[in-house]
């Protein structure tokens, strides 16, 4: 804890809790007794009304009345809220972008400069970027109408292209709850058709509309109970990958990705992992060409083995072959 960040520990200890000890306060702070009254004549400096009671039941003290302006951060929590408004602005896009440019540049205008310095090296050097996995601006206009639906508790009726049907759904969902995960956008809602609660990727909406029957919020629900819940309840295929000898960098440059790694002695490498479905596996898995093999689960073996044979008659076509030639000439 640097000196600034003991000083408004110290207003608000005051604050709370007046005529203590300077040696308890000592205590508090983890400083000596000696640095403590050096601390009281640097509050004194700045112009905060600190005094002293002397006898057995007596102390320091702030000022009877006295409050912290509010407005005083640490050079930590000053760095903290321009994260908080640079994260803002690149996951909400222009929904609260200006929103959180005018919150950044109010609070500038208030803070001393050290502070002001250290958010100036915060821009600098702290970058929050890339956040999601697809360009964002196509989905601002359904992101605004969601967040206006769950905003003032009204039904939407949108157009859902959904993993497991080639065909799209219409539903009727009461929006509980956006929700940013893993790059993508989330709704959470009460889905009619299902009738039950249901999680939509935002980026499958195809069309979107707000109705004028409203809805309430079950008391007893809590949003991040349910995406926990729902990635426990999820079921998910576990698969073991052998990764030959000069792939091994790949896994180990990409450990989150891994549930668990094994180094054989050859150099090869057996990754496990888990996923909601196959597909998502297979792909994956085909990502990696012929560094890697599948052990299981069968279903997925057999995915990877029918998927790169159709992949490789796609090549063997007369088109395939004219493009084959081209390349080599």
């Amino acid at each position: 804890m640097n000196t600034a960040s003991r000083l408004i520990t110290l207003i608000l200890l005051l604050q709370n809790q007046p005529n203590q000890k300077a040696s308890d306060l000592a205590r508090k702070l983890e400083v000596s007794v000696r640095t403590m009254h050096r601390y009281f004549a640097m509050l004194g400096e700045m112009g905060i009304p600190v005094y002293a009671e002397r006898g057995p039941y007596g102390g320091f003290s702030l000022v009877r009345g006295y409050k912290l302006p509010p407005l005083v951060f640490s050079l930590e929590e000053a760095v903290a809220v321009y994260l908080g408004t640079s994260l803002v602005g690149e996951m909400w896009g222009r929904l609260y972008k200006e929103a959180a440019q005018g919150a950044l540049a109010k609070l500038q205008n208030v803070l001393p400069n050290e502070q002001r310095d250290e958010i100036e090296w915060a821009r600098r050097s702290l970058i929050a970027t890339g956040l999601h996995r697809a360009d964002p601006s196509s989905m601002f206009p359904i992101l605004e109408e969601l967040r206006r639906a769950a905003r003032e508790h009204l039904r939407v009726s949108m157009i859902y292209e959904g993993t497991t049907h080639a065909k799209a759904t219409k539903r009727q969902v009461d929006p509980y709850a956006l929700v940013f995960r893993a790059g993508l956008w989330y709704l959470v809602g009460y889905c009619h058709l299902r009738a039950a609660p249901r999680t939509f990727r935002v980026d499958r909406i195809q069309k979107l509309k707000t109705l004028s029957q409203s809805f309430q919020l079950p008391e007893n629900f809590d949003i991040r109970q349910y995406l926990e819940n729902e990635f426990k309840n999820q079921p998910m295929v576990r698969a073991r990958l052998r990764f030959i000898p000069e792939a091994a960098h790949i896994v180990k440059s990409n450990r989150q990705l891994w549930k668990a790694i094994t180094e054989n002695k050859d150099g090869s490498i057996i990754a496990t992992l888990t996923a909601p479905d196959l597909n998502w596996l297979a792909s994956m898995t085909l990502s990696f060409a012929n560094w890697v093999t599948v052990l299981e689960p069968p279903e997925l073996r057999e995915m990877v083995r029918a998927w790169a044979e159709a992949t490789a008659k796609l090549y063997q076509s007369s088109g395939g072959q004219t493009i084959f030639k081209m390349i080599k000439k």
